[in-house]
């Protein structure tokens, strides 16, 4: 048609749409940021204000008629290239999805979100589930229409868990917690036999500005970039990127406890070396951003885990942490603290957990996840279904709600189908690191003497610039040879722990 535009044209200003879709979601990170780090206690009213409003203008902007003419104008476009074509069937697939909720169900779920929580809040403090039960009961009762509005394959929880991990499903889950049970739970009864490492060095007090500025020497050294990014305290740490060119951390220091601080410095980095580490071209369109949660969780665990908690890696840097702390390590060997940090005892609490048990209080939650959704399981005495799941695989006994059914935050948010992507980073970071051990010359010797740059660039290349071009197994498969398998992180704990 005369006056039409060409295809670069329509590509061009669907990437101007969709960098300024970005530009307001990334305000909206940075009043989040700011809201966690450093906002004055009167200003939480107004700031949620903004952010409601910033959130409003974005989908307004992402579903609105001429951005979805345009998708539909591109989609299956032969002049694209393959990045091109990939960020528009995603972005369309997205549009598309958006479409799918009606104004009704948005403002039902916001609304079950904001009683949920602080239902949560208010439970917690009494120690009474009962006090969450009603709003967790409508919670669910939305989650499971919002299955009917996405649509799924087999199992309603699929669709959940699709929002959070693209091409994962039950199937494949209970395939990889059934090994989980069989697999682990003779691991965890072998290494109970051990004698318990000597830990209490690590609850000696660790000076805070000494801490702080080892996490700081910590993260420059993995190869974060600071001249992109910053440290500094949260309630809870995280990780949040506006851009590549500008990703930050925080962490939380506890003078009492060593680990606190090293492990989520390193934890966060990895994260952060993840996002610093996306193409800066594809700013604001799928293959700018993460390939998935579980993808994400695995930068994280491999840096933590099997890099941080490694003998190699405190062969390194042990003797300086020893002179960093004198008083407290300078008479603990190399071996006894190697076995302190790498600690395994079955637990009540999901965060504070080991390498070890952390997978079955994942397994946990998502065996009542997805009964929540299907129906086979009750919010009703929910407290009771809980307690009996940690005697029957932790073999521990929960002595309260609050360290019970009510210590995650994730179902007063509605984040159904979040828990698994744990577990499954965990079990890629294995899959990775063992592929790298493979393929980069005497990665651990590297390791061995602080050079983290071989594995970073080995990340750079084979994880970090795909973006969501890949799904996680696709993106598993090219780097591996293999779709994901457990058998590669049951060798590394095997190896690691006994």
């Amino acid at each position: 048609m005369p006056g039409s535009k060409s295809t670069a044209e329509q590509y061009a200003a669907y990437k101007l749409k969709m960098q300024k879709i970005a530009d307001v979601k990334n305000a909206i990170a940075v009043l989040g940021w700011d809201q966690e780090t450093y906002l004055p206690e009167k200003g939480a009213g107004f700031r949620g204000q903004q952010i409601t409003t910033l959130s409003t203008i974005a989908h307004e902007l992402f579903t609105s008629p001429e951005l979805g003419s345009l998708l539909h104008d591109l989609h299956n476009n032969p002049e694209l290239d393959a990045v091109q074509q990939k960020n528009i069937h995603l972005s369309l697939e997205d549009y598309d999805k958006n479409k799918k909720y009606p104004a009704t169900l948005v403002a039902e779920l916001s609304e079950a979100t904001n009683q949920a929580y602080h239902a949560w809040i208010k439970a917690r403090k009494a120690n009474d589930y009962n006090l969450f039960e009603p709003a967790l009961a409508r919670m669910v009762e939305l989650k499971k229409q919002e299955t009917a509005v996405l649509g799924y394959n087999d199992h309603p929880y699929n669709a959940l868990l699709n929002e959070y991990e693209k091409g994962a499903n039950v199937e494949m889950l209970d395939t990889i917690f059934a090994e989980v049970k069989t697999a682990l739970s003779p691991l965890l009864e072998d290494i109970a036999k051990q004698t318990p490492a000597q830990r209490d060095f690590l609850h000696l007090h660790f000076d805070r500005d000494k801490q702080w500025k080892l996490g700081i020497d910590l993260l420059k050294e993995m190869g974060y970039d600071m001249n992109a990014g910053r440290q500094d305290i949260s309630e809870h740490p995280f990780t949040t990127s506006f851009n590549p060119l500008d990703v930050r951390v925080t962490t939380r220091i506890d003078e009492n406890d060593f680990s606190n601080m090293t492990w989520s410095c390193i934890h966060e980095g990895g994260h952060a070396l993840y996002e610093q580490g996306l193409p800066t071209e594809q700013y604001g369109l799928p293959c700018g951003e993460a390939a998935s949660l579980g993808i994400h969780e695995s930068q994280s665990r491999l840096w933590e885990n099997n890099v941080g908690r490694s003998l190699n890696y405190w062969k390194f840097q042990y003797p300086r942490i020893q002179a960093l702390f004198p008083e407290q390590l300078g008479n603990v060997s190399l071996q006894q603290f190697y076995k302190a940090i790498n600690h395994v005892q079955p637990s009540l609490i999901r965060t504070e957990a080991d390498e070890i048990t952390y997978h079955f209080h994942i397994m946990i939650r998502y065996e009542i996840e997805k009964g929540l959704i299907d129906g086979s399981i009750s919010t009703k005495d929910l407290n009771k279904t809980w307690n009996d799941y940690y005697r029957q695989y932790l073999h521990v006994e929960v002595p309260n709600d609050t360290q019970g059914v009510l210590q995650d935050i994730h179902w007063s948010h509605g984040s159904f189908g979040y828990f698994p992507t744990y577990s499954l980073g965990s079990f890629y970071a294995a899959q990775f690191f063992t592929t790298a051990q493979k393929q980069v010359p005497d990665l651990d010797a590297s390791i061995a003497i602080g050079n983290y740059q071989p594995l970073l660039d080995w990340l750079r290349n084979n994880i970090h610039p795909f973006g969501r071009f890949y799904t996680s197994n696709e993106l598993c498969k090219k780097i591996t040879g293999n779709p994901l398998q457990f058998s590669y992180f049951l060798d590394y704990a095997a190896g690691k722990f006994l």
